[in-house]
């Protein structure tokens, strides 16, 4: 049996509460930290680095942000990408008005102004939620896209009107810019997801974490348990836009290099949250399913067809893989509501009782 649980035993509560219930899934965590550390970068190229490694990894984290608030909070939120973009633009300041500023320092930093802004576009959620909460988040998405519009002081005056990324270095070693190769910003991207899903993975455990699905599951019943309603859900939307700024800088700095307003538009907030969809609500694994998904799609789509001869234009590329995602949405809405994450559920469930049906 790969998941044997005879002689695993828990005695004392700290076991009873431990991140990894079982011997075999810290080994599999282990496995997966060593691919993405040591095997991937070793065997892959830039396309693999810029296609495919670093886009999933960015948009995993945005994903984890987003489903903090919406999977474990259950505040629906329309706006993460503009949340996105309030973490690169201030990203962007600090690194301009502070040259010398470290840029993981930058980086960190740059979440707070996003934290800050999700709790003035949270103070909503007092009062409203659901559907109406959405269109309040979505408003916040337009605000903010046309602020990084109108204000020439967030791009420095520039003419074209965008934020450009400049060469910097940590520790001598180049890390943003023309210059930084693809292996170390996939580097520097992987140590900034792995220590904020760990962060995150500890706080849905803890006290917060339960504060928050006692909201999400009915919200009159937590506030009469004694839980405070506005703690709660503005702190579910600090730490929710705190992620999702810290992805928006890594998005712009280590990614695409550069940013116009519209980068930040309402369709990314719908790509991360269609990955939150499928990956699953309320699932940390789900993030990084998700993600793998929608960033794999477009080049199997583009690279599938070629082994058999058969040209597919760019154009059609993008056509197919819209309607894809629309229906892995409607599919897993209907058949599995819990996405991707469930269905690796039910295998584990399968492997813990292999070989036997039952």
């Amino acid at each position: 049996m790969f998941y044997r649980i005879a002689g695993q035993y828990k005695t004392s509560y700290e076991a009873d509460q431990s991140l990894f219930p079982l011997r075999q899934d810290f080994y599999l965590l282990a496995v997966i930290l060593v691919l993405a550390y040591g095997v991937l970068p070793a065997v892959a190229d830039e396309f693999l680095f810029n296609a495919i490694l670093i886009p999933t990894l960015i948009f995993s984290l945005a994903a984890l942000g987003l489903n903090l608030l919406t999977g474990y909070a259950g505040q629906l939120s329309l706006g993460t990408g503009a949340f996105m973009g309030v973490g690169a633009y201030a990203c962007f300041k600090l690194t301009t008005i502070f040259p010398d500023l470290n840029f993981i320092v930058a980086v960190l930093l740059s979440g707070l102004f996003s934290a800050a802004i999700g709790v003035v576009f949270g103070l909503p959620s007092l009062r409203i939620k659901g559907f109406y909460l959405a269109i309040a988040t979505l408003a916040a998405q337009f605000f903010l896209v046309w602020l990084f519009e109108k204000v020439p002081w967030l791009y420095n005056d520039n003419a074209s009107g965008a934020i450009e990324v400049r060469t910097i270095a940590v520790a001598g070693l180049t890390v943003t810019g023309p210059t930084a190769t693809a292996m170390t910003q996939y580097y520097v991207v992987l140590v900034f997801v792995t220590v904020m899903t760990w962060l995150a993975l500890n706080i849905v455990r803890g006290r917060y974490g339960r504060m928050w699905k006692a909201v999400r599951d009915m919200d009159i019943a937590a506030e009469l348990m004694g839980i405070r309603l506005l703690r709660a859900k503005l702190t579910a939307f600090a730490v929710s836009s705190y992620v999702v700024g810290v992805a928006g800088a890594l998005f712009v700095f280590l990614w695409r290099g550069a940013a116009e307003p519209n980068l930040f538009d309402v369709e990314l907030s719908f790509r991360i949250l269609f990955i939150a969809i499928i990956g699953g609500l309320g699932s940390i694994l789900g993030n990084f399913l998700g993600a793998s998904l929608i960033v794999a799609l477009p080049v199997l789509i583009n690279t599938v067809p070629e082994l058999f001869g058969i040209k597919i234009l760019s154009a059609t590329v993008d056509q197919v893989n819209v309607v894809l995602i629309g229906v892995l949405i409607i599919f897993f809405l209907i058949v599995e509501p819990l996405g991707l994450a469930r269905l690796w559920g039910l295998i584990r469930e399968k492997l813990v009782v292999w070989p036997f049906p039952y």
